[in-house]
């Protein structure tokens, strides 16, 4: 049983991580309403449209992940050509889109009737900035899920990180203006800079230095240990903002689900999707599965911090990529255990592709 324990990637917090997002929402929503003025307090605390708690929260959660990130990997690039197409097609001219148009049709005609339009529009830019934005480190955990080839996940990532930096903001701004949102493009691009290219410039001057002092495992060591700042970032961000939201939850408790619906199908989809065109060009399932969970997982730190730069605090959108966060784990669990069911479904040999 010990050793079951040691190999489980998530770990039993990580396994168990929508269950605290509930705990945080119920104990924002809670403090929020008891210390009203602590949190306006905390809501003037900003640079630039940029929250300063936030913001060094959102850098506690992104930081670890960027560490992990290995450039080195991309010299990969070439070899196993087909796995990398359909994940870059998936996330960058599937995913975004596809997440936009499912926004619209829930919040502007299946429940228009329960949402006011503003706040619709504010929901709809939320889903648009977690669709814009693929899964980077929790795309580890997931692939070690299914036996995935960890190389090859790694080159996912690193290719992903580095087309985020460049296509990100642009996506986001024709994808809000779509959505007849305001794009303020000088805060768009600031939350890129803040939340992407520092945080993975730092974590590669940080690999490169700890590579040089030692070795893979102290690499290893130095990222176990920032794991936990990971979540303790994430879970504090979701009390401060279910304790702006506290109001507007209990006066409208189903925004939840209603938020959660068209996540889960854009989730399932994206994956459906991916692992149907990996069984069709013959990708080998230790590639195929990661192709699936990278596109349909969300980079929702990145999410959460660009929404509330956007929009605010108390915004829709910030609420709509936390919820995200709440449905992000069992529907990876349950897209991880159906690969691992159909695994004979993908009986060729591994070859280069």
């Amino acid at each position: 049983m010990s050793e079951q324990k040691a190999a489980d990637p998530l770990g039993t917090f990580g396994r168990y991580l929508s269950l605290w997002v509930v705990l945080c929402i119920a104990t924002g929503i809670s403090l929020g309403n008891l210390f009203p003025q602590a949190f306006a307090l905390l809501s003037h605390l900003e640079i630039g449209h940029v929250n300063l708690v936030v913001a060094v929260l959102i850098w506690v959660m992104i930081y670890p992940m960027m560490v992990s990130v290995d450039f080195n990997s991309l010299k990969h690039i070439g070899e196993r050509p087909k796995g990398l197409i359909v994940t870059s097609v998936t996330n960058w001219f599937v995913k975004p889109f596809t997440m936009a148009a499912l926004g619209m049709l829930f919040f502007q005609i299946l429940f228009v009737d329960w949402v006011e339009p503003q706040t619709a529009k504010e929901y709809i830019a939320g889903m648009i900035l977690l669709g814009s934005a693929p899964c980077t480190a929790m795309v580890f955990v997931w692939s070690q899920l299914t036996k995935g080839d960890a190389t090859y996940t790694l080159v996912q990532v690193s290719l992903n990180d580095i087309i985020m930096i460049f296509a990100y903001a642009p996506i986001v701004a024709f994808l809000l203006g779509v959505a007849d949102i305001v794009v303020p493009w000088e805060t768009l691009l600031l939350s890129v800079v803040l939340y992407v290219v520092i945080p993975l410039i730092a974590g590669y001057f940080t690999r490169v230095q700890l590579l040089k002092r030692g070795s893979e495992e102290q690499l290893t060591q130095f990222t176990e240990k920032l794991k936990p700042w990971t979540i303790i970032g994430l879970l504090l961000t979701v009390v401060l903002l279910f304790g702006f939201q506290g109001k507007t939850i209990l006066e409208q408790p189903l925004v939840i689900l209603l938020i959660a619906i068209p996540l889960i199908i854009q989730s399932l989809g994206v994956a459906l999707i991916a692992y149907t065109w990996a069984w069709f060009w013959r990708v080998p399932i230790e590639i195929a599965g990661p192709v699936a969970l990278i596109g349909s997982s969300n980079f929702f730190e990145l999410a959460v911090a660009v929404a509330i730069s956007l929009f605010g605090l108390e915004s829709g959108a910030a609420l709509a990529t936390v919820v995200g966060v709440l449905v992000e784990v069992p529907v990876m669990l349950f897209i991880v255990y159906l690969v691992n069911g159909t695994r004979n479904w993908f009986t060729w040999e591994k070859t280069p592709v």
